[in-house]
């Protein structure tokens, strides 16, 4: 005798066959890789490359910044004085020998940043599969640009357009302190083939903290500090220990008055333990106020003994 099926598990079965209906009528999301591929972005880290200058002189100096600040130590750099008749850069060295382990590499451009001539920077390269693990180990002679200051193309890369065009877009913002006074100037050296970039937008003075994912960080720091401590923009109720303060009682009422005195707490804690070396335990020396404080070469007014 059959068992009859359950009613929920009936409905199961039936509501699997609608989705599978539902979806027969969607266009299909899959692309046809590597036939078609998604748009890389601008500053996208791939394979590295040495650039040249203007002049078609490379920029590597061999000072082998690179393979000390690599975590992954897959760059090896050997420097040799340049010849006095032929000298391959412009400074008294130039990388005789430079070879990257892409096995090894990790793609975290310490390598970029570390360069004092902007020598190495990464292509949008991402796509390379080797048949030889000899092959992986990139020598100098395969990472330096043509004569035209492209990326020389290998057998086993899958270049695409557009990958060989921003080979050093991480240096296209200006004003790399942050300062508005160099906001638009170009602080870096010409290419072979392209000459001095074109800037991009320049940093902006302001620090959107939401977007940089330090917010949180920055409010854990902050609210152990006092007002005097924080610039004007950051002091009173529009601050931001005043909206920090705001947010906390909003979600959890009594929370401001318990963060504030918790910072209270552990300031006059962290006061005793600094004044407990030069005066006598257990006392704290009061603050000096800020206005009396006085420039070098300069006196106090002295209201006598």
């Amino acid at each position: 005798m059959a068992v009859p099926e359950p009613p929920r598990q009936r409905q199961n079965f039936l509501g699997g066959f609608k989705l599978t209906l539902e979806h027969l009528g969607r266009p299909p999301v899959t692309r046809q890789y590597p036939e078609e591929k998604r748009p890389k972005q601008p500053r996208q880290h791939g394979r590295h490359v040495l650039n040249r200058y203007e002049d078609g002189m490379e920029k590597c100096i061999g000072c082998e910044l690179c393979a000390g600040v690599c975590p992954a130590d897959c760059i090896y750099v050997r420097g040799l004085d340049n010849p006095p008749d032929h000298p391959v850069s412009p400074g008294e060295r130039y990388g005789y020998v430079y070879e990257i382990n892409f096995l090894r590499c990790i793609h975290c451009d310490l390598c970029v940043e570390a360069c004092p001539t902007e020598a190495i920077t990464e292509s949008k390269l991402m796509e390379f599969s080797f048949t030889n693990r000899n092959d992986a180990i990139y020598t100098k002679e395969e990472l330096l640009v043509d004569d035209d200051g492209k990326p020389r193309h290998l057998p086993w890369e899958d270049w695409r357009e557009g990958d060989d065009l921003y080979t050093s877009g991480w240096m296209r913002a200006t004003s790399p302190s942050g300062s508005a006074e160099f906001e638009g100037q170009v602080q870096w050296s010409g290419e072979l083939g392209f000459g001095v970039r074109s800037p991009e937008a320049g940093q902006s003075t302001h620090r959107d903290d939401a977007t940089t994912g330090s917010q949180q960080l920055r409010h854990t720091l902050e609210r152990h500090l006092r007002p005097g401590d924080l610039p004007a923009a950051k002091r009173g109720p529009r601050g931001a220990i005043g909206r920090m303060l705001e947010k906390a009682e909003r979600f959890a009422p009594g929370a401001g008055k318990k963060h504030r005195a918790q910072a209270d707490d552990d300031y006059a804690t962290a006061v005793e333990a600094g004044n407990s070396e030069r005066d006598e335990p257990g006392t704290a020396a009061p603050r000096p106020d800020r206005s009396e404080l006085t420039a070098p070469g300069q006196t106090a007014e002295s209201s006598g003994p």
